[in-house]
């Protein structure tokens, strides 16, 4: 069952709630999710975070900033909850006064870490619907929720490398971000070809030092083949920042953006 949602303590008054640009968020506890909101944060928009746990520092942050936090407490495997967590969402924003909603598909896994046939039915389930259902289903809910505005709305999905290459052991994320890069260009290409205010991009932040990759170095051999390589990066101290990936990422967000492009971060190193 969905879990009760907890606001932030700010004083969210109406005119807070009427901000002109939102940022919806999940996976905003931590790594890059976590990243990319106090970046937002700076702008001073109304920031709507899905997560499983509360951020006590995003608050802080928020609070000093005086900009506006909400947190969606949901686990965003369960698919069962999306549509009453949805309905929360678009609950905090005001389409009168909205000039543009962002909407930041971040939250993601990598389990299993097995070879085809490897794995058994509950993880693959979960795998595919937090890694592709859930993205395509939120960004559904936001077209249908503006389709009769004139408010942008700009989709973002973070993508991976693992989408444009075969990977041992990553059969099921290889697959989603492969399949979630087809739908941010289909996507794309409907809207443009619409003319409407709708953009959809993906985003590929590359290597990062996150919990991702903890477990990543967890994996046994025989389940994933190129784990020395990974443990080198940690080793060798080639893992990017998620703050260092969540500044590119939000200044290319201020920029022109081809509507179903899939960006990669080396384009910006």
């Amino acid at each position: 069952m969905l879990k009760k949602k907890r606001n932030s303590k700010r004083n969210q008054s109406e005119s807070e709630l009427e901000s002109m640009n939102y940022y919806i968020v999940t996976g905003a506890s931590r790594g890059l999710g976590e990243a990319i909101v106090k970046e937002i944060l700076e702008s001073k928009s109304t920031v709507i975070c899905l997560a499983r746990t509360m951020n006590s520092t995003l608050q802080t942050i928020a609070f000093e900033k005086k900009a506006t936090i909400f947190y969606e407490d949901c686990d965003l495997s369960h698919i069962q909850q999306l549509p009453e967590t949805i309905k929360n969402i678009f609950s905090k924003i005001n389409l009168e006064k909205a000039q543009k909603i962002t909407l930041i598909n971040n939250a993601g896994t990598v389990h299993p870490i097995k070879e085809a046939g490897g794995a058994d039915h509950e993880e693959f389930t979960f795998h595919v619907h937090l890694n592709f259902l859930v993205p395509m289903l939120l960004s559904e809910a936001l077209i249908k929720f503006t389709k009769k505005t004139y408010i942008k709305v700009l989709i973002v999905n973070i993508t991976s490398g693992a989408a444009n290459r075969p990977v041992p052991g990553w059969s099921a994320y290889c697959s989603t971000k492969a399949g979630l890069n087809m739908y941010t260009k289909t996507v794309g290409v409907e809207q443009e070809d619409k003319g409407t205010n709708v953009m959809a991009i993906a985003f590929s932040p590359g290597i990062m030092d996150t919990d991702m990759q903890e477990t990543i170095r967890k994996a046994t051999k025989g389940d994933f083949s190129s784990i020395d390589q990974f443990k080198e990066y940690h080793e060798k101290g080639l893992l990017r920042s998620p703050s260092f990936v969540a500044e590119i990422l939000i200044n290319l967000l201020s920029g022109p953006l081809e509507n179903g492009r899939i960006y990669d971060i080396k384009e910006f190193l």
